[in-house]
């Protein structure tokens, strides 16, 4: 069975910095291009960050420069650190990851940017 299981999320202060977690079972993340994903109260899921299995990266523009994605293979897990976080990137953040035709998705990690 598969399993995506995100972690980090929390309260943080507006300029403060965390560092999500994606762990799998059932997958190998040496194959599937990992993604993570936020959807904010009343509005769309959007694409944050992406990682391939050969470790390219690609960021929505409204974090470049301020988060990071990255994994590491042998513990099966993509990680995403933010900084200078604001109110605009409160949101319930997910991991999602795709292979051929098969995805999957975690069941997402709050992340609340408030003084």
């Amino acid at each position: 069975q598969v399993q995506l299981v995100e972690s980090g999320g929390g309260l943080v202060q507006p300029g403060g910095s965390l560092r999500l977690s994606c762990a799998a079972s059932g997958i190998s993340f040496n194959i599937y291009v990992v993604g993570w994903y936020r959807q904010a109260t009343g509005k769309q899921r959007e694409l944050v960050a992406t990682i391939t299995p050969g470790g390219t990266t690609n960021y929505a523009d409204s974090v470049k420069g301020r988060f990071t994605i990255s994994k590491d293979n042998a513990k099966n897990t993509v990680y995403l650190q933010m900084s200078s976080l604001n109110a605009e990137d409160t949101a319930v953040y997910y991991c999602r990851a795709t292979w051929a035709v098969y995805t999957y998705w975690g069941q997402g990690t709050q992340v609340t940017v408030s003084s």
